[in-house]
């Protein structure tokens, strides 16, 4: 089932995987998009392509973990060191983002660092 011509939501598979990743970054102009819109993305295509299936666990397994590590460091923050934790966590989900969705076009499936593996 994972012909690299089918074309999911008007666009070739690589290219649908590389938005997966990308989509995430929405949320920088709508809040919580950045979580709904890869979440929807592998939903409606999961079952129709391995390559889509792999690309969003390792997408929502990063986005779960994301908010785990947000909420520690939103207890953290009446230490200090969560607002020094938020800006580390915001500059390594959009290099990674940007690192996944690189390598997701040329085909490639990158596990984000610091995932913890819900959907396997």
């Amino acid at each position: 089932m994972d012909n690299n011509r089918e074309e999911y939501w008007g666009m070739p598979l690589n290219t649908y995987c590389m938005l997966i990743h990308l989509s995430q970054l929405t949320s920088i102009i709508i809040p919580g998009l950045g979580f709904i819109l890869p979440i929807v993305m592998w939903a409606t295509n999961k079952d129709k392509s391995s390559a889509i299936d792999n690309h969003g666990k390792v997408t929502v397994n990063w986005l779960i973990s994301l908010f785990i590590y947000s909420i520690v460091c939103g207890i953290l923050v009446f230490v200090v060191i969560g607002i020094a934790g938020f800006l580390v966590l915001a500059i390594l989900n959009f290099v990674f983002a940007i690192i996944a969705a690189l390598k997701a076009n040329n085909g490639q499936l990158w596990v984000y660092p610091f995932s913890i593996k819900f959907l396997k």
